[in-house]
C-alpha cells in the first residue's frame, strides 16, 4: 500500500469502551435541545458584542431588581448565564473530538482509495488471462460514466 494515513484496530473492547462513554455523554447531556432549521432561523442571535450587552444586563439587573417588572426571572437570566459558560468549554472539547473523528474518516477513506485506485490498476493488467474479467468488469462499473447531459439551447427567435 502506498498510503498509510490511519492504522488502528478498533477492537472490541475499545469500542465498548468509547460506546459506554458516548452513552454517558449522552444521559449527561439529556437536557440539550433540537432546534428545526425554522426555530434556528428566527431565534434572535447572540454574537460577541451581544453577549458583553447580556453580561453588563445581567449585572445591572442584579444591582436593580426593584426596576425590574414583577414577571421577569432573573434566577433564570442568571442560570441562563451560568450554564452558558457551563456548556461552552464542553463543547469546545467535543469539537474538537469531533473534527478529529471526520478528519480521521476521510483519511482512512483516502487510504481506502488511494490504495484501492492502486491495486486496481495492477489488477486490470496483471489479471488478464487469470480468469478474472468478471471481477475486474464489477471494479470497472465504479468508472462508468453515464449519458452525457446535453442540453439543446431554446430556439433563437427569428428577427424582423
Amino acid at each position: 500500500m502506498s498510503q498509510n494515513l490511519f492504522d488502528f484496530d478498533f477492537n472490541a473492547d475499545a469500542l465498548a469502551s468509547i460506546d459506554a462513554a458516548l452513552t454517558t455523554l449522552e444521559a449527561g447531556l439529556v437536557s440539550l435541545i433540537a432546534l428545526t432549521p425554522d426555530q434556528r432561523h428566527e431565534l434572535t442571535k447572540m454574537g460577541d458584542k451581544s453577549e458583553a450587552f447580556c453580561r453588563q444586563a445581567g449585572h445591572v439587573f442584579a444591582q436593580n431588581p426593584g426596576v425590574l417588572p414583577g414577571n421577569f426571572d432573573l434566577a433564570g437570566y442568571q442560570r441562563d448565564i451560568a450554564a452558558l459558560d457551563a456548556l461552552r468549554p464542553r463543547l469546545i472539547r467535543l469539537g474538537k473530538l469531533h473534527q478529529r473523528g471526520v478528519d480521521t474518516e476521510m483519511a482512512i477513506g483516502s487510504d481506502l482509495m488511494t490504495n484501492g485506485l492502486e491495486g486496481y490498476a495492477t489488477f486490470k493488467v496483471a489479471g488478464k488471462g487469470q480468469g478474472l474479467d468478471e471481477a475486474r468488469k464489477a471494479l470497472a462499473a465504479r468508472f462508468v460514466r453515464g449519458p452525457s447531459k446535453t442540453t439543446t439551447p431554446p430556439p433563437v427567435p427569428p428577427t424582423a
